[in-house]
């Protein structure tokens, strides 16, 4: 059996050696004699499992001390009541950035829970673009900033971190974690949802800065409550455990690589790459702002638009696959997550080319 070149947007590709050791460890884990996925949560076993998963999540991204780690369920979907449920504290308000269509859908949940001041607007570019850093007026009397670092769809990507001042800053980073070095200190509260650079769809982790825990309304569901979590070692009910498991085989994988700074360099030559690809071609073309490209989620478009079938049944038959772009912006995606091998890309890059030279 051969592999193909995944370039989905999520559930995204695992690295090879992870799902090898998944596969050898399936049925006797570390002589156990049993699965981890039968495993019981709060067996010595598991625990060692999930603690390791956590220390080698807080090392990659250098995490703080005063920073709690959560692995929750309900994807980042869950995050965007979660968020509002437990940074409000009081106040009534929260600034939000509209960038595209995942940021769109966190306005619409926290609509529920507080007015929500748009700091930025982006819809009118069609999201391909994100405000500058000196166009943003926060409130100082927020609750709480939201935005979403890269939105997969547009392929629209924020270059800085916003500066919020004493107002904390939240970040659905479900398709850039583990992607570059970032200093977690800025901001307040980070989520993600496992699928992209993670591991398998099933988990969420939070990174919530501890003075931000226990504040939520006391007649919320414990299970929308951090606390819960934080006091529990993220043990509360059963977690989703072999999600969990992969996750830290994930974490262990990007340490092996040579850390954050090791990934973030093999991730911007594998973006630069297929943007000059792009660029060169008068065959392809990529809707978004130069200077707020995705270095995750690369969308492009055929100057024929009758020749995007055409060309991905000839990309599936050289083995590259799920290339077909979100139905609101049509076209090609080419999600490059960290699992995505360099060689991945010089394969689209150079199939690319051939189907220009045949069908230009």
């Amino acid at each position: 059996m051969s592999r193909v070149y995944n370039f989905s947007a999520g559930p995204a590709a695992l690295p090879t050696s992870v799902l090898e050791q998944a596969q050898a460890e399936m049925l006797d884990w570390n002589g156990s004699g049993v699965s981890v996925m039968e495993m019981s949560h709060r067996g010595k076993d598991y625990i060692s499992i999930a603690a390791k998963a956590e220390a080698d999540l807080r090392e990659l991204m250098t995490i703080p001390e005063n920073y709690k780690v959560l692995f929750l369920q309900g994807g980042a979907s869950s995050q965007f009541a979660m968020v509002p449920i437990n940074l409000l504290n009081g106040k009534k308000s929260a600034d939000y950035l509209l960038t595209g269509q995942w940021s769109k859908k966190a306005v619409a949940e926290a609509k529920r829970y507080c007015n929500v001041n748009l700091v930025a607007d982006t819809s009118d570019s069609k999201f391909t673009t994100v405000p500058t850093a000196d166009s943003l007026k926060f409130d100082p009397d927020a609750a709480y900033v939201h935005y979403t670092p890269n939105e997969t769809i547009v392929g629209v990507e924020f270059d800085y971190i916003p500066d919020t001042g004493d107002v904390p800053l939240v970040a659905d980073m479900s398709s850039t974690i583990l992607s570059r070095s970032i200093d977690v200190s800025k901001f307040g509260v980070i989520y993600a949802g496992a699928q992209k650079n993670i591991g398998p769809a099933g988990l969420t982790i939070v990174i919530v800065r501890e003075d931000l825990i226990g504040n939520s309304d006391e007649n919320m569901p414990a299970m929308f409550d951090y606390k819960t979590f934080a006091d529990t070692e993220s043990m509360y009910n059963t977690p989703p455990t072999y999600s969990w498991y992969l996750a830290g085989l994930v974490f262990t994988w990007g340490l092996k690589q040579g850390g954050m700074s090791a990934i973030e360099e093999i991730n911007k030559r594998k973006a630069a790459k297929l943007y000059q690809a792009i660029d060169d071609s008068t065959f392809y073309s990529n809707p978004v702002d130069v200077n707020c490209r995705s270095w995750m989620n690369i969308p492009f478009i055929l100057a024929n638009a009758d020749l995007d079938s055409a060309f991905l049944e000839q990309a599936a038959a050289k083995g590259l696959m799920t290339l077909k772009g979100h139905r609101s912006v049509g076209g090609m995606r080419a999600s490059i997550y960290n699992a995505m091998p360099e060689a991945g890309v010089d394969a689209l890059i150079t199939f690319m080319q051939e189907f220009e030279s045949a069908q230009g």
